[in-house]
């Protein structure tokens, strides 16, 4: 009975520790600049990445090492989900102006 028990008190472990939701890190961009310009995950962990575009104007979050790109509307949020991914750097723009260096930042994988 008493091995039935902790059986029991395990598999409730294990079940609450697989449903547990995601992460959520939260990057802001704003006059077309990332804030954090540098956002920090753990490896091998799902995260939400929460992007809040506090223009007036749309942006576009794009990552080709992530594989991802959202258009997020002006004054407006977006998720995008990410992971788990390996140990690394992945640089990520505001597409509309990637060229100015405000408007690109990396996530670092540790």
């Amino acid at each position: 009975m008493k091995q039935q028990m902790i059986f029991g008190l395990v598999l409730t472990m294990l079940c609450g520790a697989a449903t547990a939701a995601p992460a959520e890190v939260v990057l802001t961009i704003e006059n077309h600049a990332f804030s954090p310009k540098e956002v920090r995950i753990a490896a091998g962990q799902k995260v939400n990445l929460k992007v809040v575009n506090k223009d007036a104007t749309p942006a576009e979050f794009e990552s080709k090492p992530l594989g991802r790109e959202k258009i997020i509307a002006g004054k407006s949020s977006a998720i995008i989900k990410l992971g788990p991914l390996a140990p690394g750097r992945y640089p990520f723009v505001e597409e509309y102006h990637e060229k100015e260096p405000a408007a690109q930042g990396t996530l670092i994988v540790e």
